[in-house]
């Protein structure tokens, strides 16, 4: 026996029963562990059965997701370049935790598809337990699942980094995923790539929430380190908002945004936010390369000229560029 009556060499299974057994977990991952076993009613020690959609049903769900999907790629394809000499695999799933694309080298292919992280399989903590994909889906925040830390002693191979991705109406819409099955991969390297994953993450939920809004000037501020996104329409109503300015403005959690004048979200006039800078900042900019004509300047920024004379009487803006106070 060991110190403490413990055994020499304690089963990754036993050790995820014992700290699953607590009601009152006293970290996040035991209780992950704790839901992967009691709510899930799934067994560390028992190899999973590796879940996979059939070509039609993985077509299908891509089909549904096809704007978000058509968006994703190219960050998914940069973060891949970044990340792929260091034997990487690049996942991005629903919100159920399907797998609708990957980017792998071929050399490390046949790796990851016998780990089971491949097109079309369910990595949710239903059928996974604890795992990066799984568990940042089901408490919507970016995690770093570190091989023993995983639910199943099958999987302790792996190292996880994930981000959630949020959708234009505050809905948690799938997960980016970056595994190595690499042993040499450090906690500390793993910290480095989850950064990178998280920063793409963020990326694609702006380039979509953009795309999103297409006849839309969006307007863009930082929260907490986070971009809160606002669309405003030609009417000057905020019509859409990103998750982070939702929360910052106490707008409606998720759903369709029910419009309001945008000057209701950005304060009084004797406050100005990051918001009203950058509209200020476009305008400005709108009517020096228009060089002071408020037509053309409200031509370019895709408003009336009624709509642009009362913004600028809001912003404190001259027709005049030259005039214009940098203040």
């Amino acid at each position: 026996m060991g110190k403490g009556g413990a055994l020499p060499e304690d089963r990754h299974e036993d050790r995820v029963a014992l700290a699953s057994a607590s009601p009152a977990a006293v970290t996040r991952l035991a209780a992950s562990w704790r839901r992967s076993m009691l709510k899930h009613g799934l067994d560390p020690a028992r190899a999973p059965q590796i879940q996979a959609m059939t070509t039609r049903e993985l077509a299908e769900r891509r089909e549904r997701l096809d704007g978000f999907l058509t968006v994703a790629r190219p960050q998914l394809d940069q973060l891949f370049q970044l990340v792929c000499p260091t034997g990487c695999n690049v996942l991005l799933t629903d919100a159920s935790g399907i797998v609708l694309e990957q980017r792998v080298n071929d050399a490390d292919a046949e790796t990851f598809r016998e780990w089971g992280l491949w097109n079309g399989t369910d990595w949710s903590e239903q059928a996974e337990g604890t795992n990066g994909i799984g568990t940042c889906l089901a408490e919507g925040r970016q995690v770093t699942i570190h091989r023993d830390e995983h639910f199943y002693a099958r999987n302790t191979g792996l190292s996880c980094m994930d981000a959630p991705i949020w959708g234009p109406d505050g809905r948690l819409i799938g997960a980016l995923d970056v595994s190595s099955a690499r042993s040499d991969h450090t906690e500390r390297w793993n910290a480095l790539i989850g950064a990178q994953v998280a920063q793409s993450a963020r990326q694609i939920e702006a380039a979509f929430f953009r795309a999103s809004f297409p006849g839309a000037r969006i307007l863009s501020a930082q929260t907490d380190g986070i971009e809160a996104l606002v669309a405003v329409d030609k009417d000057d109503l905020a019509i859409g908002a990103n998750r982070a300015a939702r929360r910052a403005f106490g707008l409606e959690k998720e759903g369709v945004l029910r419009p309001r004048p945008a000057s209701d979200l950005f304060g009084r006039d004797d406050e100005v936010t990051g918001f009203e800078r950058a509209e200020r900042a476009a305008v400005i900019r709108a009517l020096a390369r228009a060089e002071g004509n408020v037509s053309a300047a409200a031509r370019a920024l895709g408003v009336g000229r009624a709509t642009l004379y009362r913004r600028m009487q809001r912003l404190g803006i001259s027709e005049n560029p030259g005039r214009l106070s940098r203040g």
